[in-house]
């Protein structure tokens, strides 16, 4: 089992369930910081077409292309059946933002194989280990 910043080193592609357009939410400024460093974004959100000028998926199951990660900026009740729509298109890894937990999920994801981080963030997790996708 990797640790979550291994994870996050060892992921290219992160789709991002709930990216936000409001530049004051999180759910803009954390997978806005993944982009400037390097990760590609793909932005997960039925109610608009792009977020931080990058075309938005409605769903998880809406992605034409494989991802390394799932990051989810969703309430935890939410977050089972997003960790479920991860574990049908074979996300090898799921992650739960600050403040998020979920047993349910938590159980889902080990059950489908998946890694599961829960109640932290990306970009903490990135400065934390001074990580980067740029060369």
């Amino acid at each position: 089992m990797r640790s979550a910043q291994q994870i996050l080193a060892d992921a290219k592609v992160i789709a991002v369930v709930g990216a936000s357009r409001d530049p004051y939410k999180p759910s803009h400024t954390v997978p806005l910081q993944m982009l400037r460093h390097g990760w590609r974004i793909i932005p997960v959100n039925p109610f608009v077409a792009e977020v931080f000028g990058v075309p938005t998926v409605p769903t998880l199951a809406d992605l034409t292309e494989p991802v390394d990660l799932v990051n989810i900026f969703r309430p935890a009740r939410d977050a089972v059946d997003v960790v479920r729509q991860a574990a049908v298109i074979k996300a090898p890894a799921v992650w739960l933002q600050s403040g998020i937990a979920s047993a349910e999920a938590r159980r889902i994801a080990e059950e489908a194989g998946m890694e599961y981080v829960e109640d932290r963030c990306l970009a903490v997790e990135r400065a934390l280990g001074q990580l980067t996708r740029i060369p």
